[in-house]
Formats: structure tokens, C-alpha cells, sequence
């Protein structure tokens, strides 16, 4: 029931990508699971596995990178760049993303394929 919108870029080269149920991935997000390494004097790449739990929102243009979890029910705002463990319920934005309150647990929904326009 998890939902990859249309010029979603997924990278699995540097880890594994785990994805849960009833997830959306919007348009246009970035999921890095390689990036190279700032602080190498050969620019060496490193990489690390992302997982990301039942009823996250990754919202669009929002990219993801490496050694990351995202806990259930976590919204990624429009645009963040996720570069630490986001805990559950959690709605984090922002570059680098941070937390700006948390989500109430009352998810019940199942996504699935819906049109566009309709």
C-alpha cells in the first residue's frame, strides 16, 4: 500500500533502501543510500542503508541520505534534507531537517493508486 510518485530517485548502491507500508513518496524526492565523503582526501564514496517505517510522508523535492531510519508515522516537509534519524511522529523540515512538532497517532488510512486528475 506504499505510494512512489513520478521522478522519485531511489539509490540502493550504497546499502539497503527498506521501505514499510502506507508510505508516500512524493514527487521529485531524493533517497540516497551513497554519497561521497567531504572529509576524504580522495573524495571515496560511503554509503549506509535507509529504512523507512509504516506511514511515513516524505513530501516533495525532499531528499533523504544515507544511515538514516525514519520512525513510523514521520512527515519529511517539502524541500528538507534528512540527514539524521527522525524519531516517530515526528515532522521535521528544514536544511539540515530538524523537528517542528510532532504528528498525533491516529493513522488508520491505506494508501494506494489514485489518478492524477480525476
Amino acid at each position: 500500500n506504499s505510494v512512489i510518485n513520478k521522478r522519485v530517485l531511489l539509490d540502493g548502491r550504497g546499502g539497503e533502501l527498506i521501505i514499510g507500508n502506507n508510505v508516500d513518496i512524493a514527487q521529485e524526492v531524493y533517497i540516497w543510500t551513497e554519497q561521497h565523503d567531504y572529509d576524504s582526501p580522495n573524495y571515496s564514496n560511503k554509503g549506509g542503508n535507509i529504512v523507512i517505517d509504516d506511514y511515513v510522508w516524505i513530501a516533495s523535492r525532499a531528499t533523504i541520505l544515507p544511515n538514516v531510519h525514519i520512525g513510523r508515522g514521520a512527515v519529511i516537509a517539502t524541500g528538507a534534507v534528512v540527514t539524521k534519524d527522525v524519531p516517530p511522529l515526528a515532522i521535521v523540515g528544514g536544511v539540515p531537517a530538524r523537528i517542528i512538532k510532532y504528528r498525533q497517532d491516529c493513522m488508520e488510512y491505506k494508501l494506494g493508486f489514485h489518478y492524477y486528475f480525476t
